[in-house]
């Protein structure tokens, strides 16, 4: 006979011996502690998060520039004017922003803030 998947073993975060739900068939990695499981999910998702980083900062530009796009009217005989609106910056610069935006465009605006964010974290290694 094989070994059943009833044996006890440790938890991953507290190192405390239990028995394993037999339905989870060895996939069960912390004790029933509600603690415990929200500490093991929050590493599971940490470490999804440094392999995937990427996934994030292709997202952020991209939702940005929807946000905008989504205040431009529909194609009409004539199109209405609009209120220029500005995106919410991190960066504090103190740079007219609704002046640049209307000089080089909205979608140039975000994305050259957005390179800006990054070469200031490279470089000076502090979140802005």
């Amino acid at each position: 006979m094989g070994r059943t998947a009833t044996r006890k073993k440790p938890c991953r975060i507290c190192r405390r011996w239990f028995l394993p739900d037999v339905r989870l068939k060895g996939r069960q990695k912390t004790c029933g502690l509600a603690d415990c499981q929200r500490r093991w999910h929050n590493k599971k998702c940490a470490q999804w998060y440094r392999a995937n980083i990427d996934y994030f900062k292709a997202n952020y530009l991209q939702k940005k520039i929807d946000a905008i796009e989504g205040n431009e009217p529909l194609c009409t005989d004539k199109p209405k004017p609009h209120p220029l609106k500005v995106p919410r910056s991190r960066m504090k610069t103190g740079l007219p922003v609704a002046y640049i935006q209307e000089l080089v465009g909205v979608k140039h605006t975000i994305i050259i803030e957005y390179l800006a964010q990054q070469l200031y974290r490279r470089l000076w290694n502090a979140p802005p």
